[in-house]
């Protein structure tokens, strides 16, 4: 497993919170350790799912995610 840690701009409440936690979820060989308005670290395996599909999925709410 790796460990990915995202800076989330957009983010303002617990709502938002839920939505990227359950985005990050969603996503196949990932375990999402934490997620705060602001920041996300999520660990997942490689050989399931990438960096990149990771920051689209929080991007696809609306956010704007970024390696941090």
């Amino acid at each position: 497993m790796e460990t990915l840690r995202l800076s989330i701009q957009g983010m303002s409440c617990g709502g938002c919170v839920g939505k990227v936690t359950t985005a990050l979820k969603s996503v196949p060989g990932t375990t999402v350790e934490t997620v705060a308005v602001g920041s996300a670290r999520v660990l997942f395996d490689p050989k399931k799912t990438t960096e990149s599909v990771l920051i689209a999925a929080v991007n696809n709410l609306g956010f704007k995610a970024a390696k941090a």
